[in-house]
């Protein structure tokens, strides 16, 4: 539980994330928590709400506003993802998303590399005893130059092979975001989630996303990229994601009010960033239960021994 310093202090970044979006031109939106139909994803699991689930992400309502004609939006959020908890991972967290019409996640990394750095106020972070520089412009790195440096072998050859995501905790994340921030970019396009494929620029070349996840000191904080428009591929997508939830024991239902509104999504780029963990990262602790309110552990009914 915070002592009320630290309290202030939450309430001070959250008063100045609110600011900094007013000043750019945003609205403010809030969209239900509950919803009967979630984006299918394999690799996370709601937690249901009698026959309805908590929202893992406000995604899916944000862009069926964007959908009727709003061109900037952002929202502040509780989230719930079932079973997640431990030093950087709590069931309910809060999550910061925006999205921006007419953008690309070009110009979306510019913008949060400008939001965090207004939030911050300073220009070094120290995390871990190291000084890290939060001087612009951060590093931009490919997924495929990551993997070639820390991993020796392409992220086209890891996703092949399966061994992507386990290599890309183990060798790759630790390894990220020490001397500045860095965006980790351009993900192989069967990671694409709900990004738009990338152009490609060499016959034969590997097919990416134009997706991006930002790192400091090792912490995995945003997830962005250039929205997916197309509702035909984006429905193929879905079908896979639920066919691999299907083999871990969940149903998910594909989202159809989601995808006749994705037909008249112009051109856009949004990206959902972790309250906590960015606060935990700028204040210097080392877990989400020394910045949030109320962690997992301060509501169990049994006091620990």
């Amino acid at each position: 539980m915070l002592s009320p310093k630290n309290l202030q202090q939450r309430a001070y970044m959250l008063q100045k994330v609110r600011n900094f979006f007013w000043d750019q031109g945003y609205i403010e939106v809030d969209t239900p928590v509950r919803l009967p139909v979630l984006i299918p994803e394999a690799e996370i699991s709601p937690l249901p709400s009698e026959d309805w689930f908590l929202q893992t992400s406000p995604e899916l309502c944000m862009k069926q506003l964007l959908s009727q004609g709003n061109e900037q939006i952002f929202q502040i959020c509780p989230c719930f993802r079932k079973g997640e908890q431990g030093r950087l991972h709590q069931e309910e967290f809060t999550m910061l998303e925006w999205y921006r019409i007419g953008w690309s996640y070009v110009e979306l990394m510019e913008e949060c590399e400008q939001m965090i750095c207004q939030i911050a106020a300073k220009d070094f972070l120290c995390r871990s005893g190291q000084k890290i520089s939060l001087h612009t412009p951060w590093q931009r790195l490919t997924v495929n130059q990551a993997f070639q440096r820390y991993t020796g072998i392409s992220a086209h050859e890891a996703v092949r092979t399966g061994a992507f995501d386990l290599l890309l905790v183990e060798k790759v994340e630790p390894k990220l975001g020490w001397d500045q921030p860095v965006f980790l970019y351009d993900y192989p396009i069967e990671l694409a989630s709900l990004a738009r494929p990338k152009p490609q620029t060499k016959p034969q070349a590997p097919e990416l996303a134009e997706r991006f996840e930002l790192y400091i000191g090792g912490v995995e904080l945003a997830n962005g990229f250039s929205e997916l428009t197309d509702p035909d591929i984006q429905r193929r997508r879905f079908a896979e994601e639920i066919k691999r939830a299907a083999q871990y024991g969940r149903a998910c239902a594909m989202p159809e009010k989601f995808l006749t509104a994705l037909a008249n999504l112009p051109d856009c780029a949004g990206i959902a960033l972790g309250l906590d963990r960015l606060l935990m990262v700028l204040s210097d602790q080392d877990s989400l239960a020394q910045v949030l309110p109320f962690a997992q552990k301060d509501l169990s009914p049994y006091p620990s021994l």
